[in-house]
């Protein structure tokens, strides 16, 4: 009885203490999610709270997403497994889906499907045209009652209606005076006439009936020629259709195939670079306290090698000097400095010795060798200017057009310089729009360009160096104000140059690379938009190659404090045709700043490219014609000027890490 009471007690107190933690843990949750909900109220957009420091609302949010979100080692160790599972891929995409169709080889666009169309229509109308064909009997059943033919004894119809034309002789023989019907022979003949007509009639109207069934009978047959080239039209044409679906499907499907293996090997790789970058970016800061509470703090991170100095005492306030650093964001290490050395002091040995001089360290510790010196290999930085210009007219005596417009430029660099290794990356975005008077937005400015040169020490201020260029465009451009046409849009054209040579940069505002081995390339992306041959794209292609020889200049100088003159100058020429096949290009931009955030920029850009062309004009703007009848086309000097104040914003940041003395 009294094991039973003692498992009836023992049974509750269990119960009731898994109850207690339920509700304990419930409680939690209750709290986690409401501090939650507390916290992304403030946060959410469209309310009237505002942060007084960004910076707290940024860190708050990734409070909130580190609460939400799995841990990110867990992320890191799913995707690890993901990747390392065979035929793992991260998105697909049906063919049918492919935006750039026109470009995959092999496949047939509408205009050439419907070229061999129009060729098999040919084709059938050939097969039946000039021969003869064999026509349903059933057709040609009661033929003589589906026309109007001329009855017996109507024939003359065809006469009153002009149709034929009775001979002179025939004539009137119904009008004969009395005086020339004398006699029975003159009687005779006046009959031999009228049956002579009657016959002539009757001959005519049935050379007329003969001649409406043979035109009806042959409009039967060319019918049945018609329907039969109809349908053989219908059944090829048809045929082709199909062989198009699928041969397009198939086209597309093999592309599409090769695009996402492509897409999800990239994808692998960003995952894998960004889980990398995760795995060291991620850090913990510990706290390190010796016995007299003094704190250190330590990084344990993947990124770099950090460390701290910790002095640690004993209950007699011995002191010991230890240098801790990080081994991984997992790990640290302790290591006693070199040269540290100290003595125990017993208190019974030297009774007056006062402890309180241990507080002191030794001098000695100071004496210790620099490990660690801090570099900074990256500058990372950029400027962007946004101007507007608005002018409004309204019974302005002087005249004038009422105008908006405004432009846009963005500019970023990355550069990395370690020992006798340089790298620059630069990108710039420019994009700017017009609105003159009730006219339709135009497009003034466009530019997308990304530059990469890596340089590797040569001799004194002489770089070995390689360059990527690439250059294009992001909206249509028309000649206004026809907008039907386009002249050019985005990566057409695209314009791409490789170069390797020699690098001359004596100061960071100077710089002539020389490049003889240089690979231009230009291309179009739709020609069906867009004329290739503007571009200098022969007609059937949509890209072309040159090799050839680059030289570009930059320089930099401020002029006066706040005006900064910055040119570049850039010369191409063909190997293969260096007379006829080159292009000269020339930036100059005077950057004024009148305010830290204001700015005023004037540019004045020149292009000659011997390979774009223009239609030449006589002085009333009319195209010239050459012998031939055809349009002069000539290359011109190409010029673009703007002025222009707005707000900037300059960003400057260098990028440091620490790294062991050897």
């Amino acid at each position: 009885m009294k094991i039973r009471s003692l498992f009836i007690i023992s049974t509750f107190l269990i119960f009731s203490q898994a109850q207690a933690q339920v509700r304990e843990t419930a409680s939690y949750s209750d709290s986690l999610n409401n501090n939650i909900l507390l916290l992304k109220k403030y946060l959410s957009k469209g309310n009237n709270w505002h942060f007084t420091d960004s910076l707290a609302e940024k860190r708050l949010g990734g409070l909130i997403d580190f609460v939400e979100n799995e841990p990110v080692d867990t992320l890191i160790s799913y995707f690890q497994k993901f990747r390392s599972e065979p035929e793992h891929s991260f998105v697909f995409r049906l063919p049918e889906q492919v935006s750039d169709s026109l470009q995959v080889a092999g496949y047939l666009s509408a205009d050439q499907v419907n070229q061999r169309l129009k060729a098999l229509a040919r084709q059938a109308e050939g097969e039946f045209s000039g021969r003869q064909i064999n026509v349903p009997a059933d057709l040609f059943d009661n033929i003589e009652s589906k026309v109007e033919l001329v009855p017996r004894g109507e024939g003359m119809r065809l006469f009153t209606d002009h149709i034929f034309q009775l001979p002179d002789s025939l004539r009137d023989l119904d009008a004969i005076p009395d005086d020339q019907v004398q006699t029975a022979e003159d009687f005779r003949r006046i009959l031999r006439l009228d049956s002579l007509r009657d016959a002539y009639v009757e001959q005519k109207r049935q050379q007329y009936n003969d001649s409406i069934v043979k035109a009806y009978r042959n409009q039967l047959i060319e019918n049945y020629r018609r329907q039969l080239i109809a349908e053989r039209t219908t059944f090829l044409q048809g045929r082709l259709l199909d062989s198009v679906k699928v041969n397009n499907y198939d086209v597309l499907k093999q592309y599409n195939d090769q695009v996402m293996l492509a897409v999800n090997d990239s994808l692998s790789s960003a995952v894998r670079w960004m889980t990398e970058f995760a795995d060291l970016i991620d850090n913990t800061t510990v706290s390190l306290v010796n016995y007299t509470n003094d704190t250190s703090q330590l990084v344990l991170s993947n990124l770099g090698r950090y460390f701290t100095r910790v002095w640690l005492k004993n209950a007699q306030n011995d002191s010991l000097s230890v240098l801790v650093k990080n081994v991984s964001k997992r790990g640290m290490q302790l290591v006693i400095e070199d040269g540290v050395t100290f003595s125990r002091f017993k208190q019974q040995a030297v009774k007056d010795f006062d402890f309180a001089t241990l507080n002191k360290p030794s001098s000695s510790l100071d004496k210790i060798d620099k490990r660690y010196q801090m570099v900074t290999p990256w500058v990372i930085g950029g400027d962007g200017t946004t101007g507007f210009t608005q002018t409004y007219m309204e019974n302005w005596k002087k005249g004038g057009e009422s105008a908006l417009s405004i432009l846009l430029v963005l500019k970023g660099f990355a550069n990395y310089s370690q020992e006798k290794v340089k790298w620059e990356n630069s990108a710039e975005l420019r994009n700017g729009w017009v609105k003159p008077g009730e006219s339709k937005i135009q497009k003034n400015d466009d530019k997308l360009q990304f530059v990469s040169r890596l340089g590797i020490s040569a001799f004194k201020k002489w770089y070995y160096s390689s360059e990527a260029n690439f250059e294009s465009q992001f909206f249509n451009g028309y000649k206004y104000p026809n907008r039907d046409k386009a002249i050019s849009g985005f990566l057409a054209p695209g314009r791409f140059l490789f170069k390797v040579g020699m690098d001359y940069k004596p100061n960071k505002n100077f710089s002539l690379f020389i490049s003889p081995i240089t690979s231009k390339s230009v291309f179009v992306r739709d020609t069906l938009k867009v004329n290739q041959t503007n571009f200098g794209i022969e007609r059937g292609k949509k890209s072309s190659w040159e090799p050839g020889f680059n030289t570009d200049l930059r320089f930099v100088k401020e002029i006066i404090p706040n005006v900064t003159w910055d040119t570049k100058y850039a010369m191409f020429f063909n190997y293969l045709e260096p007379a006829d096949k080159f292009v000269v290009e020339w930036e100059n931009v005077l950057t004024t700043q009148l305010t830290d955030h204001i700015t005023m920029r004037m540019m004045l850009h020149t292009i000659y490219d011997s390979k774009i062309l223009f239609d030449r004009q006589d002085k009333d703007g009319k195209p010239v014609l050459d012998a031939n009848g055809k349009v002069i086309r000539e290359p011109k000097l190409q010029l673009k000027e703007f002025i222009t104040i707005g707000f900037s914003y300059k960003l400057n940041r260098r990028v440091y890490r620490a790294k062991a003395i050897k």
